[in-house]
């Protein structure tokens, strides 16, 4: 697997791996990166089977597969521990790491994840997967953002929204992959390991959310020993996305505490 290093903006800088959700490509995250560059060295990756790691993945695979595979990745580049920014999937892949690797994964921060699969959100799901498989990629990238976004925010940013789909549409991931990931996804369970998490996890989530409802998050914050939940009232699924100003602030101030650096960095740089 191909991940991506920034360069560590000083020695021994922190290290946050950013995973992205189903949509599986690591340029998700520009916002995050220009807010996040100048304090961590930021790992992030096209997960396997999408975006530059394309190939075919094995009908078995799983979200424990996920998580190995990353693992192994990190560790071929020298990282064994850090801290990991997830999205939806890319969250669920973060707890699965703290269970099979707990050494190496300090704190997490999980955006609109779940404990188990929502019955809204299996609908929603379903509802995507016909789209691709009775009318083709392009009508089911052109119905992905109403599941991500809020109406207002799509309303005013649609020349970004054609600029995404061209992209999505010229690096599709190929309906089988696609399928299979989501059927790892949707597989997902954590409602017998959940109590097993120790490190801290930061849960974000938005409270108009079409896709994960916000009560998911509420119910991952009940069943892990040690997290806290900020419920941000508007911003919908990719809400470090529309919201971006408002998430980085709060990001930054719980990563300062939580994800430090070493004392006088300054004088390392």
């Amino acid at each position: 697997m191909h991940i991506e290093l920034t360069s560590p903006p000083f020695t021994g800088a922190p290290v946050l791996v950013l995973v992205a959700g189903l949509g599986g490509t690591g340029s998700y995250w520009q916002e995050q990166r220009a807010a996040l560059g100048a304090r961590y060295q930021l790992v992030v990756y096209d997960q396997r089977g999408t975006g530059v790691n394309h190939e075919l993945l094995p009908n078995d695979y799983s979200l424990a597969d996920m998580a190995r595979e990353l693992h192994e990745a990190l560790r071929a580049k020298g990282i064994t521990e850090f801290g990991l920014l997830g999205h939806a999937l890319g969250g669920l892949v973060g707890m699965q790491m703290a269970l099979d690797y707990p050494g190496s994964v300090k704190m997490l921060i999980v955006i609109n994840a779940w404990l188990q699969l929502n019955a809204h959100t299996r609908r929603c799901f379903a509802v995507r997967e016909t789209l691709l498989r009775d009318s083709g990629s392009a009508a089911y990238l052109q119905a992905q953002p109403l599941f991500l976004y809020p109406a207002d925010w799509m309303a005013a940013n649609q020349p970004r929204l054609e600029a995404e789909e061209a992209l999505h549409n010229a690096h599709f991931q190929g309906e089988e992959n696609l399928t299979r990931r989501l059927k790892a996804l949707k597989a997902a369970d954590f409602r017998s390991t959940a109590h097993l998490i120790r490190q801290l996890v930061l849960l974000i989530c938005a409270r108009d959310d079409l896709l994960v409802p916000w009560n998911c998050s509420a119910a991952l914050h009940d069943a892990l020993p040690n997290s806290r939940l900020q419920i941000l009232p508007w911003g919908g699924h990719a809400c470090n996305v529309t919201a971006a100003s408002a998430f980085n602030e709060w990001l930054l101030g719980e990563l300062a505490t939580l994800l430090p650096f070493p004392e006088y960095h300054e004088e390392n740089v």
